[in-house]
């Protein structure tokens, strides 16, 4: 159970309700993440706002994303995230057999050059905060600026989801 109230459509802030609309008019769920994201409507509402940017509007491949959001989730240990990001990974582009390697990727075949700079950089985000000069070498020789600051964002923002999560024990849904 989580540690802090899920907030439900009918008792959020107006900012979030619309949200929780928005998302209901498009056929998906509320998931428990964005009803814990609730408990502030202001930082809440950004904090969405920035997830379907970065899922929605960015440049970076869908799968390549995709493979970023999996390793941050597997690093964290994060079994929400990974769980939600599973499928999303899967109609990307990414092979079942790319994700039950994913702890393994730097040993593994199955990813090509640019997948492996993904991770590379992933990995020295996500752990390391800093990256070595080698390795950005290798990702700006494989990706443009654009690429690369969503790349950026990317691994920071779901570093954050899988603290968020993990905090405070969000559930998966039932």
């Amino acid at each position: 159970m989580a540690r802090v109230q899920k907030i439900e459509k009918k008792n959020a802030h107006p900012d979030i309700q619309k949200i929780f609309e928005r998302i209901e008019s498009a056929g998906s769920p509320v998931l428990n993440i964005f009803k814990v994201a609730g408990n502030s409507p202001k930082i809440g509402r950004d904090f969405l706002r920035l997830g379907t940017a970065i899922l929605q509007k960015g440049s970076l491949a869908p799968s390549l994303r995709e493979l970023a959001i999996l390793r941050v989730g597997n690093l964290a240990q994060a079994n929400y995230e990974w769980t939600q990001h599973v499928p999303i990974g899967l109609k990307a582009g990414l092979s079942q057999k790319q994700i039950n390697e994913i702890n393994n990727w730097n040993s593994s075949s199955l990813f090509n050059d640019k997948e492996c700079a993904v991770l590379r950089y992933t990995d020295e985000v996500a752990v390391n905060i800093r990256v070595s000069d080698e390795t950005f070498a290798i990702l700006k020789n494989t990706f443009n600026d654009q690429e690369i600051v969503e790349l950026t964002i990317t691994i920071g923002y779901y570093g954050m989801v899988s603290r968020l999560l993990e905090a405070l024990q969000v559930e998966l849904e039932t």
